[in-house]
């Protein structure tokens, strides 16, 4: 199947739901995912961006840009993974406890909004890439991710960005501050800060 058939594809599924939010970054992953959802479902697609301690405030400015850019609506809500003991403790399962309270949170703002769908942006290419804890609680937490569904890699997510016209087609993928932290040294604030 060709790539223009894999976007259709997407498109056509999520046409299927009555609404979706999409965990959104602002990367060009969740940007993706946002436009097909936009494309496929316009105002009852939500891009939602989880403000915290570990996203830098450009990623988030840079979010608010990219969600205007494809025209959907974007909610952005607040958490702190620092209230989870699990996740400061800063062991090999962080991305895993860090994924597992961002999707809660898109979860609950979805269900406040009345939708039942969540979407990430997990592509074809993600599980083959080493120890990646987060895409369990993707699995887990049920989150419907139609990159991935439809075998989308990430070349792929990047040429349909620039089919859309998206300003994050060539953004390199960004690591949350908290992977700055060696494994096994406390998460703090003040080390997120610097």
């Amino acid at each position: 199947m060709d790539l223009e058939a894999k976007r259709d594809a997407a498109i056509d599924d999520l046409g299927g739901f009555d609404g979706v939010l999409i965990a959104f970054s602002g990367g060009v992953d969740s940007a993706v995912v946002s436009a097909l959802a936009h494309e496929a479902l316009g105002e009852n697609a939500v891009a939602c961006t989880a403000k915290s301690e570990t996203l830098p405030a450009a990623e988030l400015t840079d979010a608010t840009r990219v969600a205007e850019e494809i025209g959907i609506s974007h909610e952005i809500v607040s958490f702190s993974e620092l209230d989870s003991e699990a996740f400061a403790a800063n062991d090999d399962e962080r991305c895993y406890h860090c994924r597992s309270m961002r999707l809660g949170k898109m979860f609950e703002t979805a269900r406040e909004l009345g939708i039942e769908t969540v979407c990430d942006g997990t592509n074809a290419s993600d599980p083959g890439e080493g120890h990646r804890p987060g895409l369990r609680a993707v699995e887990e937490m049920n989150a419907y991710s139609p990159l991935l569904e439809h075998g989308i890699d990430k070349e792929g997510v990047r040429e349909i960005a620039r089919g859309y016209g998206l300003s994050v087609a060539e953004k390199p993928s960004m690591a949350c501050l908290s992977s700055r932290i060696p494994t096994g040294l406390e998460v703090t604030e003040s080390r997120l800060s610097r």
